[in-house]
């Protein structure tokens, strides 16, 4: 009988992903019933969104992945086995396929694409990273032509398409990222305005130097020290967006946030996002991004790891900064 692999979530984490927390399973491949489909995933992502599916909250935007069960991504697969009316055989898929290397469906929450594109650009653009970029900005940044915006982790998937959706728009764009040769390929590559070494010397001074003018949106990635210091050179009115936090993923205790007297003082607007909330905007949201990629004003990178196993470890790249690119693992 031939089968495939999973890996089910089998513990907490207390810190970075680790072998102990996951169990490596070998299944039969299904037989299919009518109304249903195999899909055989090619590639998953990996977000830092993980580390909070995999904590114990229940008070999070949405449920922890239970213990036993596989660990929850989505990915880009193929359908290879079909008794379901709107779902062929060829078909290109993708959806909240978790950490498996084929699955059984009955086409909840799965979408069929353009096979033109590849599952890198999916992934990297069109999937979870787009999506969450496009909402976050737009709705709740509501920037301006001419407005300074800041973005941590702005060489992540996030990030890198908020800040060229900002640039194409006419605004200031500065980035926060981890390296130099990240920081280089925001303004080299990608037209940012600026880039900020969050692990280079006087990060305060490079900030007042890039934002004369102060900052009118701030869409927060990351967490850390730089926070404060964009948060008090935030002009009156901004709008702040705060969608990661991954300094704080895996810690005892967050770091503490800065004072409220300033989003009273400046009449700030602070939205805390997760695009979870949002999914059933996902035609309003891709009729908006597609005209930016179609003109050539989103560029992006993939960082592919191989085998279903390179998770495991792979995530601990989004601590480490070691990622260049949108995460995926190639199955």
């Amino acid at each position: 009988m031939p089968t495939y692999k999973a890996i089910n979530l089998i513990k907490r984490p207390t810190g970075p992903s680790s072998p102990e927390l996951f169990e490596i399973v070998e299944k039969e491949v299904p037989n299919i019933k009518s109304g249903e489909f195999l899909i055989k995933q090619n590639h998953m992502s990996l977000d830092p969104a993980m580390f909070g599916w995999m904590s114990p909250d229940t008070e999070s935007y949405i449920p922890p992945v239970e213990l036993g069960t596989v660990m929850r991504s989505s990915g880009v697969g193929e359908v290879i086995e079909s008794q379901h009316p709107d779902f062929a055989v060829g078909d290109k898929v993708n959806g909240m396929f978790g950490w498996t290397e084929m699955l059984v469906s009955d086409g909840t929450g799965v979408n069929k694409l353009d096979k033109s594109l590849s599952d890198e650009m999916i992934l990297s653009v069109f999937a979870l990273p787009g999506l969450t970029a496009t909402k976050g900005l737009y709705s709740f940044g509501k920037p301006k032509e001419g407005e300074t915006i800041v973005v941590t982790g702005a060489a992540g998937s996030v990030g890198s398409i908020v800040g060229q959706l900002a640039k194409a728009d006419g605004l200031r764009v500065i980035g926060v990222a981890g390296s130099e040769e990240k920081c280089a390929w925001l303004t080299d590559e990608l037209g940012f305005d600026g880039a900020i070494n969050y692990k280079s010397d006087d990060i305060s001074a490079q900030l007042n130097e890039l934002t004369p003018n102060g900052i009118d949106v701030y869409f927060e990635n990351t967490g850390g020290p730089i926070q404060k210091l964009v948060f008090d050179r935030m002009n009156a009115h901004g709008r702040l967006i705060v969608c990661g936090m991954i300094a704080d993923y895996v810690g005892g205790e967050p770091a503490p946030g800065p004072s409220w007297m300033n989003a009273i003082r400046k009449r700030l607007t602070i939205q805390g996002f997760t695009m979870p909330d949002h999914f059933h905007e996902t035609p309003q949201l891709l009729e908006k991004l597609t005209p930016y990629v179609m003109a050539g004003k989103i560029k992006y990178r993939s960082h592919t790891l191989e085998g279903l196993e390179s998770a495991i470890e792979g995530l601990n790249l989004f601590f480490t900064g070691g990622n260049k690119g949108k995460l995926i693992v190639k199955l």
